[in-house]
């Protein structure tokens, strides 16, 4: 059936045809909103939205925490430290989260989601008031991407504490906006803007022959302006901040970004995290990375690993921007 989808968009592409205008397709997923645009002519946008939907659906099955028959549910539900056979697309994805956490030391990690939860900002009920030191505590204790192991041999996963949850929500958009790029390209398409939730995958140019405009957010809570509007294609962009999902309790402001060092939500100046990676699910997992790390340790995993970055951080004037030498040479040409 996908073959034969793939087959009808593939021959109604007329790739590079002089009429080719702008094509739009959006909905619902993940808790979000998609949106694909292409620059291409005369194809099916009625089977084109169907198909991009079903690859999105897929990657809700592997990783909603919110359905309970989803692959990460089924796994967290488990409380078996035996090997847990899943999908290989699901262990690979693991995979690739766990070797972040690594490069991260942890600032990334998919074992968050207990903590996500206690505070309010997991698929449970929102909370009013910091949970208490002795909860946070105990929580503490069952959250390590240590204690994960992926084998894609087989493919399964392994827990060695019987109570770890995953969290894949600080990965999944970029994976899902990498899924429906790939797609596209496979189906002859090389001219398109892909956004899940905020995340965007870039490629070829706009209707115009022009790269993608791509606005990146002033990080206000009541509003939404440009901070600055960059040029791309070809890459992958996420911007993860303290702005959007939080709540307020006696005058303080906890953030849903959570640092599994302390427990807590994050407490340092920084404001927003943009990454532009070859990759969505890189920049998207690297962007709740350096949001944690804050701008110190952050520009310095930034630098070392030559990733195209921009911080902006709480001043007493507004907002104050930092970047990356890699995010000023792609952003400047």
């Amino acid at each position: 059936m996908r073959v034969l989808a793939l087959f009808a968009l593939f021959s109604l592409c007329a790739c590079g045809a002089k009429d080719s205008v702008e094509i739009v397709v959006s909905g619902n997923t993940m808790g979000t909103q998609f949106n694909v645009k292409l620059t291409a002519a005369d194809i099916d946008v009625t089977l084109l939205q169907q198909e991009v939907e079903a690859s999105l659906a897929q990657v809700e099955h592997m990783m909603s925490t919110y359905m309970l028959d989803s692959e990460i549910s089924r796994f967290n539900a488990s409380a078996k430290t035996t090997w847990h056979k899943v999908s290989h697309e699901f262990c690979l994805s693991v995979d690739k989260a766990l070797v972040l956490s690594t490069l991260t030391d942890g600032s990334f990690d998919i074992t968050v989601g207990p903590l996500v939860n206690l505070w309010g900002f997991g698929p449970g009920d929102m909370i009013h008031e910091p949970p208490a030191d002795e909860k946070i505590a105990a929580v503490m204790n069952s959250v390590g991407y240590e204690h994960l192991q992926a084998d894609c041999a087989q493919p399964a996963l392994r827990k060695d504490i019987a109570n770890l949850y995953l969290d894949m929500s600080a990965f999944g958009k970029g994976f899902a906006v990498d899924r429906v790029a790939d797609w596209l390209e496979d189906a002859g398409f090389h001219d398109y803007l892909v956004e899940v939730g905020g995340e965007l995958r870039l490629g070829g140019h706009n209707a115009k022959g022009q790269k993608w405009a791509i606005g990146i957010e002033v990080p206000l809570t009541d509003q939404r302006q440009p901070h600055t509007v960059v040029h791309l294609t070809d890459t992958a962009v996420a911007t993860s901040g303290d702005y959007r999902n939080y709540f307020e309790a006696g005058g303080e402001r906890y953030s849903h970004t959570i640092d599994t060092r302390t427990g807590r939500p994050i407490i340092h100046d920084l404001a927003s995290v943009t990454v532009i990676d070859d990759s969505g699910y890189r920049a998207d997992a690297l962007a709740t990375a350096l949001m944690v790390m804050g701008p110190e340790r952050g520009m310095e995993l930034a630098a070392r690993e030559d990733l195209a970055v921009l911080f902006l951080l709480h001043s007493e004037a507004g907002f104050a921007e930092r970047t990356t030498a890699a995010f000023e040479q792609l952003t400047s040409t």
